[in-house]
């Protein structure tokens, strides 16, 4: 299919619902995530207390948060000041640039790693250009910044050309259902 590049590895309602044993189980080391929609909402800059506490769970266990946004420097750092997490910002997302750095500089491997986001033409595209599994997750609010209005327009049609009645996106509950349901999908 001309767009597989679009389509993520797995679906997942939403970033809080990977946990670390399900993680763990996969083999995951670190978890890349987009910043505004996916890991905070975009008009809630404290985040929620789940999130403080996945983060929590999350650095406890040893696997590590990374933001990587195509947000300014200033946005992201203001963003992610209480969340004690690492970040690039200026990604250039679907560019693998952001992607590519946090593995060099951190010295993980593809296969360690996952990256989410709320967008297939930025953050499911970029994962696959830098070679590592995606989570596509439900945006945490329907509004969204002016900016990405562009891309959800485009990213509805995308979702039209991948996905149909047949074959439908699917939204799973849990990691473990994600990569189970991946893994019928190959027999």
């Amino acid at each position: 299919m001309p767009l597989n590049f679009l389509k993520p590895t797995y679906t997942v309602e939403s970033v809080y619902n990977l946990s670390v044993a399900e993680l763990k189980d996969q083999g995951v080391k670190a978890v890349l995530t987009d910043l505004d929609n996916t890991l905070l909402a975009w008009n809630n800059p404290n985040g929620t207390p789940e999130l403080h506490a996945w983060l929590k769970e999350l650095k406890a266990a040893g696997i590590e948060v990374v933001v990587v946004s195509n947000n300014t420097w200033d946005r992201v750092e203001k963003a992610v000041s209480g969340l004690d997490v690492d970040y690039v910002a200026w990604s250039l997302k679907p560019l693998p640039r952001g992607i590519l750095k946090v593995l060099k500089k951190q010295g993980l491997q593809k296969e360690d790693v996952l990256m989410v986001g709320d967008q297939m033409l930025t953050d499911v595209w970029a994962a696959h250009l830098a070679g590592v599994k995606s989570v596509l997750v439900k945006q945490l609010v329907e509004s969204d910044m002016w900016q990405t209005w562009f891309n959800r327009s485009l990213e509805k049609l995308a979702k039209k050309l991948i996905y149909s009645q047949k074959q439908p996106l699917i939204w799973h509950a849990t990691f473990k259902e994600a990569v189970s349901a991946r893994e019928n999908d190959k027999n």
